[in-house]
């Protein structure tokens, strides 16, 4: 369904139902990484009155490989019994579930490698969820530290135009932060190439017709995620910061 169609139907139900909409941009599915190397030392520590809570994890965070399949992956590197095996699925489990969720703008946390190189444990109070909850706690304090970065789904585009309309749709895809891949000329038309970020494609069908006259067309697929202009991150870290603020009132 393109975006003329939804046009329609939203049209469709303010006339025929009388009933208004609300309209906005589709969530774009960001994701956040890291860039640097950073090194973790956290200790949970928890009295109550029966049994306590204590883990303590060690190691470090990096940044997997930009071509690599894994999106997490954990390295055990504890030797000499400093942390018990039992514990070890734990810190993993706590770090994975860390990632779920990231605290720059919201979305999942991909492509970090996680190592585990030492810690401590107490005979009566360490458990399972107490290596669980000091992982979590971790993950959460060093992921500063490792200059999170958002990464941006791009998108292969190619639009199909008359030649006489080619400048005007490179133009338009130059505006939307596009990169032209490969430009190629056929029976009167040029094909335009390009990767293009999913968020500058809202609206893009509605411009595309009124540059072309309706003679243009173009179709999209997933590429690759890429890193996210400065400013554009600093924007959406803001507005999930305001939104973190307004839930918590």
């Amino acid at each position: 369904m393109g975006e003329l169609h939804l046009e329609i139907y939203v049209e469709r139900m303010k006339r025929e139902f009388n009933c208004e909409t609300i309209v906005g941009k589709p969530q774009v599915a960001y994701r956040e990484t890291i860039s640097q190397e950073a090194n973790y030392d956290y200790t949970h520590k928890k009295q109550t009155g029966g049994s306590g809570q204590f883990a303590k994890v060690i190691g470090k965070i990096s940044p997997l490989p930009a071509n690599s399949e894994e999106t997490f992956k954990f390295e055990n590197a504890v030797v000499g019994g400093r942390i018990p095996k039992e514990f070890i699925p734990a810190v993993e489990e706590g770090f994975k579930e860390q990632c779920a969720k990231g605290p720059l703008i919201g979305f999942p946390i991909v492509g970090v490698s996680v190592e585990l190189s030492d810690g401590a444990y107490h005979d009566v109070d360490s458990s399972y969820m107490a290596f669980k909850i000091c992982a979590m706690a971790a993950m959460r304090e060093v992921y500063s530290k490792a200059k999170p970065i958002v990464l941006e789904p791009m998108m292969k585009l190619e639009t199909t135009v008359p030649d006489e309309y080619q400048g005007a749709a490179v133009g338009q895809i130059n505006q939307r932060r596009g990169i032209i891949v490969n430009t190629t000329a056929f029976e009167g038309n040029a094909v335009i190439e390009a990767h293009v970020p999913l968020t500058e494609m809202f609206g893009y069908s509605t411009d595309l017709r009124s540059a072309t006259k309706g003679k243009g067309e173009f179709s999209m697929e997933f590429a690759h995620y890429a890193q996210c202009p400065r400013n554009i991150q600093d924007e959406l870290a803001k507005k999930y910061q305001e939104k973190r603020a307004a839930e918590q009132k």
